[in-house]
C-alpha cells in the first residue's frame, strides 16, 4: 500500500506478509481492503485491524517526498 507520512515523505509498506495471519486474512478481500482509513495516526480498516505506525514507517521504501 502506498502511505505519506507526516513528514511529506511517501512510501510503499507490503502487505504481502499479514495476509495470512490472524485478523489480517479479510485484507486478501480487495472490497474490504480499499476501505482503509488513517485513525489517529496509521491504517485502520472497519473490523479493527491496523498497524502500529512505527512498523509501516520503518518497513516501507520511501520512494519520493513533497517538493515545498
Amino acid at each position: 500500500m502506498e502511505v505519506e507520512f507526516e513528514n511529506g515523505k511517501i512510501g510503499r509498506f507490503d502487505m504481502k506478509p499479514y495476509l495470512g495471519v490472524g485478523v489480517f486474512r479479510q485484507l486478501r478481500e480487495q472490497a474490504y481492503f480499499s476501505k482503509a482509513k488513517v485513525l489517529l495516526g496509521t491504517v485502520h480498516w472497519p473490523d479493527g485491524q491496523d498497524l502500529c505506525p512505527d512498523t509501516i514507517y520503518e518497513n516501507s521504501i520511501i520512494a519520493a517526498g513533497k517538493q515545498n
